[in-house]
């Protein structure tokens, strides 16, 4: 009798609050509800050349922008003018790294509304 008992409290704990405290929390804002997940950049930044960022859920344009310089939580960072940007599709920006952007190593997110990115180390170069 006890076995069962706790069985059912367990069972019960499990289907209520287990499954949903497991899954990921998101937020839908604007509209956007998945987290940006950046996978590779093409290379290191050099002023003046271009970088290829590849990922999923990058948003485009109009909605996302690229911040260069935050520090590995994301805070900070120098935003990539909307001239910088070659190309951009939901899994894949092209930009040139602008003159003015800050030298040393970092790291580079796409913001999407208000969902950050993962972030992945990048360095600009003179």
């Amino acid at each position: 009798m006890r076995v069962f008992f706790l069985t059912s409290l367990l069972t019960a704990g499990v289907v209520g609050l287990g499954f949903t405290s497991c899954a990921p929390q998101t937020q839908a804002v604007a509209g956007i509800t998945v987290t940006p997940v950046l996978f590779k950049l093409s290379s290191a930044g050099v002023r003046g050349q271009n970088v290829t960022v590849q990922g999923r859920y990058l948003g485009g344009p109009s909605t996302a922008r690229v911040v260069l310089g935050a520090d590995s939580g994301g805070a900070g960072g120098y935003v990539l003018p909307a001239n910088a940007i070659v190309s951009w599709t939901d899994s894949q920006i092209v930009f040139t790294v602008p003159a003015n952007a800050p030298v040393g190593g970092s790291w580079l997110f796409v913001q999407v509304g208000d969902m950050r990115s993962t972030g992945l180390p990048f360095s600009v170069v003179q």
